[in-house]
């Protein structure tokens, strides 16, 4: 007894509709009411229609659908979802747009399986250099943005224009650090830090300032 064939269409909110997808599964043979659908974002990408069309699928049905990355949004997903359907559930699958890649048995002596599973494993590895490749071309850009003094990570924080005056009240012994620190609006540490990158000597101890000193 031949297994149902059952349909699944995603698209994203941003897109018209889904009456192309379902047009191509009706004409493969997927009745209507066979037809599951999600509509899923790329941030939001739950997807309730294919949890229940994976419920009731079982061995010797068919899924088809119009092309690979209705299974997820990377390969390795999309390999994932392959396998459990057509190893752990034992369903067949069939992809519209890519011909080979349909799991039905015996197509020209050579098993559907065998040659959809070559496919995607092929897909897989040209998916994988081409993340390395773009890693790698991240790499270089970011090593010729340091080359040419790009600065990377939080921004420095601005000093503001009474810091110079707070400063020297400071060095004057007429504020203490906090009280420096509240009047610039910024952390204790943060003016700690200020006043080691202009390298200015402890009031009392002559020693460059440390974190710690003159609470």
């Amino acid at each position: 007894m031949a297994g149902t064939l059952y349909g699944y269409a995603r698209v994203s909110t941003r897109e018209q509709n889904l009456d192309r997808q379902l047009v191509a599964l009706e004409e493969f043979g997927v009745e209507r009411g066979n037809i599951f659908a999600d509509k899923a974002s790329g941030r939001d990408f739950e997807r309730p229609e294919w949890v229940r069309m994976k419920a009731a699928l079982k061995a010797g049905d068919v899924l088809v659908v119009k092309s690979i990355d209705r299974f997820g949004r990377s390969y390795e997903e999309i390999i994932e979802q392959w396998r459990g359907i057509t190893k752990d559930i034992r369903a067949d699958v069939v992809v519209l747009d890519m011909p080979l890649l349909d799991t039905r048995e015996d197509r020209g002596g050579v098993t559907g399986a065998l040659i959809s599973d070559i496919v995607l494993q092929l897909l897989s590895y040209v998916a994988q250099v081409e993340r390395e490749s773009i890693r790698q071309r991240q790499r270089e850009g970011i090593d010729a943005a340091k080359a040419r003094g790009v600065r990377f990570g939080r921004p420095r924080k601005r000093r503001p224009g009474i810091y110079k005056s707070t400063r020297e009240s400071y060095l004057a012994g007429h504020i203490t650090r906090s009280e420096a620190a509240s009047r610039l609006k910024v952390s204790i540490s943060t003016f700690d830090k200020w006043l080691r990158e202009d390298r200015v000597k402890d009031p009392s101890s002559g020693d460059a300032v440390k974190r710690g000193n003159r609470r």
